[in-house]
């Protein structure tokens, strides 16, 4: 099966470390503990961890700063974890790159389910299936094997999340996909109410793949979800 799963653990309660550490190694994963997250970024570049846990309430590091560099520099999955369950810290967190939040306290099944999920979209499986189609709407080009993007022939990077939510509006040309649905084949089972994931993740990728005075990509149908409308040559090149 390979190397072990990596999880990088953020945290500075030693109690809740031992707790995760000896859950997730006795189920094959290998653990690497960051107690108060000076050395975080330097144990991502050394160790490549598949996934980091990160407490946002951490004595050395802004957790949210932390979060950014994490996300700016790799595409490994990111589970923010804090006892702060405000709305604005969780849209904060996502904004800024995180795949998916908890609240604290929080069950260890529940933290393994959000694990996998997690890595499902940011590690995927490596043995190909069918070859997917590489997809072109107008200027914009998708290539759903590589995992790649590009806007007239420039590289657009995208974090894991935002290309599976990408792939799944591309997929879907022009139909309503509601957030508990895109919520579910992007997330998971158990996301159906986890509104706010929809709404930054749809404005991240926005302002990524819309140029100014350019044609709405993704249109928001009110209290229903959103539509992917692809964009046609509208700027008097075609």
């Amino acid at each position: 099966m390979g190397d072990a799963t990596c999880v990088l653990v953020v945290e500075d309660d030693r109690n809740i470390v031992d707790l995760i550490r000896s859950n997730l190694t006795v189920r094959g994963y290998s653990v690497v503990v960051s107690l108060d997250g000076s050395d975080a970024l330097r144990l991502v570049e050394e160790e490549r961890p598949d996934i980091a846990l990160l407490d946002l309430m951490l004595p050395a590091t802004d957790g949210f700063e932390l979060c950014r560099a994490i996300r700016e520099r790799h595409s490994i999955g990111v589970i923010v974890v804090s006892a702060r369950g405000g709305e604005s810290d969780k849209v904060r967190a996502l904004n800024l790159g995180a795949d998916d939040y908890m609240t604290k306290p929080f069950g260890i099944d529940e933290l393994l389910a959000r694990i996998t999920a997690t890595l499902r979209r940011t590690r995927p499986l490596t043995e190909p299936s069918e070859p997917e189609p590489r997809l072109v709407f107008g200027h914009l080009e998708i290539d759903l094997d590589a995992r790649a993007v590009t806007r007239g022939g420039e590289q657009i990077r995208l974090t894991p999340t935002e290309f599976a939510l990408l792939r799944e509006f591309a997929l879907n040309p022009g139909k309503l996909l509601s957030h508990a649905t895109l919520l579910r084949r992007v997330w998971g089972p158990g996301y159906a109410t986890e509104t706010e994931y929809t709404r930054v993740y749809v404005r991240r990728l926005r302002a990524k793949l819309e140029q100014a005075g350019s044609a709405t990509l993704i249109v928001t149908e009110p209290r229903a979800g959103y539509r992917f409308v692809g964009v046609t040559d509208d700027d008097g090149t075609d």
